[in-house]
């Protein structure tokens, strides 16, 4: 494919940087919340037109250059054996979540009969846009997806896990290596149902220590992206500092959560292409503001290899003109090649 960002992502010299936003089909768009106000949750990521009309929606605002396919997270959950809600002002709660370091060693069911819904939302898109976006497809990293399993709801210090890898490092390694394995087949079949570029999330992982990614989290992340046939994303936050870790995970780009410098990230990294990373509050600035901060987060990343985003999701209350002004910024951009 030769859409702007699969070639950004392999590290090439664009015209303009591509642009997409993380979460960009969610709550800040109004016919999101007209959807939603027919279905649950899991019901519209379940059912692939409804989900293929909210991948849409950004589309029909701004078109950017890719589209992120409405789907959760936690969906590779369900091939392990775990079931889950969301549950209004607590998110996401596992409703058998794992029970101690006995219950760690677990075997999952084939990703294309458990979670299909999804290899028909993607067949669905790249039927609807062709070759005009890119379509991109997700999982949650490892450490990420074992936070909620062994929590049993979201939590913001990830301590019953970090504690399972105190007191059982040899469980730890178990359970994180089950969740590497699904999610390695997981995108291998997003991939074989249209995907163009993939993103691992393993947003929870830059808690734990230098040492403990780098024995624990880091080979895992090798295996799930090695040899994909796709470029590949990766992105964890508060990993300031910690670049080098991230490209050494073999990510085609890295993802840049917004406490790191432009500028500063394009040097460490050399000539591995980023990701990123305008503070999603920016967002609430007006337009001219939104416009004068994209313009020198897309000026510090230089000519090549860049994917212009956020430096995570867009909030629920960001405006659309907003929005709109980021995209277009990106979009307006002139490089002479």
């Amino acid at each position: 494919m030769d859409n702007l960002l699969v070639r950004a992502a392999r590290g090439e010299r664009t015209e303009r940087p591509p642009v997409w936003l993380m979460r960009q089909a969610g709550r800040h768009i109004p016919e999101y919340r007209e959807i939603r106000s027919e279905y649950t949750f899991l019901e519209a990521i379940k059912t692939p037109d409804v989900a293929t009309e909210i991948t849409l929606l950004p589309w029909e605002y701004y078109e950017p250059d890719g589209l992120v396919m409405f789907s959760d997270i936690l969906t590779v959950l369900e091939p392990l054996g775990f079931t889950y809600r969301i549950e209004s002002g607590v998110g996401p709660v596992i409703e058998n979540p794992v029970t101690g370091p006995d219950d760690v060693d677990r075997t999952h069911d084939p990703v294309a009969e458990s979670i299909d819904y999804v290899g028909k939302l993607l067949t669905q898109l790249t039927e609807r846009v062709g070759d005009d976006a890119a379509i991109i497809g997700f999982a949650g990293g490892p450490f990420t997806l074992a936070s909620y399993a062994v929590a049993g709801e979201p939590s913001r210090t990830n301590m019953p896990l970090r504690k399972l890898r105190a007191n059982h490092p040899d469980a730890f390694r178990t359970l994180l290596q089950a969740f590497t394995d699904v999610v390695r087949e997981y995108l291998e079949y997003q991939i074989a149902h249209g995907a163009d570029v993939v993103q691992l999330f393993d947003t929870y992982a830059g808690t734990l220590t230098p040492t403990d990614y780098e024995e624990f989290i880091l080979p895992l992340h090798k295996q799930i992206l090695a040899d994909l046939d796709v470029p590949t994303i990766v992105f964890v936050r508060r990993m300031n500092g910690r670049l080098e870790q991230l490209r050494a995970s073999g990510a085609d780009v890295i993802g840049l959560d917004w406490t790191v410098e432009m500028d500063a990230a394009r040097e460490t990294l050399g000539d591995i292409p980023v990701q990123g990373n305008l503070d999603p509050s920016y967002l609430f600035g007006d337009p001219s503001f939104v416009r004068e901060q994209t313009k020198q987060v897309i000026d510090d990343a230089g000519p090549s290899g860049h994917i212009l985003n956020l430096g995570h999701g867009v909030n629920r209350d960001t405006p659309v003109e907003s929005v709109r002004a980021f995209v277009e910024t990106a979009k307006s951009y002139d490089r002479e090649l």
